[in-house]
């Protein structure tokens, strides 16, 4: 983790946590993967990029996924998003399938969501790294605490904010977000949306309809936070 910069932002958050016992292991595994040759995905200097575009103090979505994609050139360290140039993955397209359904948004022909980070949507992973061609396999590395304490840092803000989270994995992370209702919906000040992944396998289960765009900005109108352009 000594190569990759924390924003200003979260400092207060992350530097406890990457003082543990965990995330120094977690470093050491990194630097020993990729001193043996193995690719690494996204690249150095890329893990942090959702926190770099979206300060804690402008957060207000959150959209969770599960690792960075596996293939070359895909990550960029934002959750579902790829470079500019590089095919729209399966997921990511069914996400553009549900916005234009969901409020007549014509898709761009790019798959970059930099322009929603800018806005205040918080494209995190579950794991923050992962190697080529092997979907999970940093997943029991020690991301998870980091990242736990990123939810748990918005969670805690006054600022009510959406939680959007899509499949089982996303889902691990409600219990870090205080005070959700016996449904598992709506906590006292924020919105807690979840449905099944965004996948191909999974997307007719339950994705397709769940309308989060148009209910997260309801829900960031109501309380005066501003809608996103998505």
């Amino acid at each position: 983790m000594a190569s990759e910069s924390i924003p200003e932002s979260w400092q207060p958050v992350l530097e406890p946590v990457l003082a543990t016992p965990e995330a120094r292991k977690l470093g050491g595994f990194l630097k020993a993967e990729e001193a043996a040759g193995k690719p690494i995905f996204p690249p150095r200097g890329q893990r942090l990029r959702a926190l770099e575009l979206t300060p804690l103090d402008q957060v207000k979505v959150v959209i969770l996924g599960q690792d960075p994609y596996h293939g070359p050139g895909q990550a960029h360290g934002l959750s579902f998003s790829v470079p500019e140039g590089v095919k729209v993955p399966p997921s990511l397209g069914n996400i553009y399938k549900e916005l234009a359904d969901d409020l007549g948004v014509t898709p761009p022909a790019h798959g970059n969501l930099e322009h929603w980070a800018r806005q205040g949507v918080l494209l995190l992973n579950n794991s923050l790294t992962v190697e080529a061609h092997k979907a999970g396999s940093h997943a029991k590395m020690g991301w998870s605490e980091i990242t736990d304490a990123v939810v748990a840092a918005v969670a805690g803000r006054e600022q009510p904010s959406v939680f959007i989270l899509w499949g089982s994995h996303a889902q691990g992370k409600a219990a870090r977000i205080p005070a959700l209702t016996s449904s598992g919906t709506q906590s006292d000040r924020h919105l807690v949306l979840k449905s099944v992944h965004p996948s191909p396998l999974s997307a007719y289960r339950g994705f397709f309809g769940s309308k989060p765009f148009s209910q997260a900005n309801a829900f960031l109108e109501e309380h005066g936070r501003g809608a996103i352009e998505w």
